[in-house]
């Protein structure tokens, strides 16, 4: 599986998510990182408060991403959970991916083939989008 944060190819990916909610949501880049770290900490944590606190620890001692510079740090953090994880990585991801679309009022919905990254990115195009209207 390639990972990448180049977003150049943002235009080529088949969207598929609609907007429940598109007014009063702040797209501002900061709340993105903003809501990204909370999704993350919201799937770490259903994992369990010591395990959540673990892989914490394990992202900065391991892999030095340190949890407010997972956004900036995407591609290196997706690598980090397959490692820590494995193949199992992928629900863990997911998890995080639908907390991230219903922070922003966006419909989940699963397109083959795509990974973490290309979900984040469809969120980011998204917001991006409505932005523009």
């Amino acid at each position: 599986m390639q990972f990448t944060n180049d977003l150049s190819k943002l235009h080529e990916f088949p969207f598929k998510t609609s907007l429940l909610n598109p007014r009063g949501y702040s797209l501002s880049q900061n709340n993105l990182k903003k809501n990204l770290l909370e999704a993350v900490e919201e799937g770490f944590s259903s994992l369990g408060d010591s395990p959540k606190q673990a892989i914490f620890f394990h992202l900065e001692t391991s892999f030095e991403i340190k949890k407010d510079n997972i956004p900036a740090n995407l591609t290196e953090f997706a690598k980090a959970l397959e490692k820590i994880f494995g193949p199992e990585a992928f629900y863990l991801e997911k998890l995080i991916v639908k907390r991230l679309y219903e922070k922003f009022g966006l419909k989940f919905e699963e397109v083959e083939n795509w990974d973490f990254l290309e979900h984040v990115s469809n969120v980011k195009k998204q917001l991006q989008t409505e932005k523009e209207v």
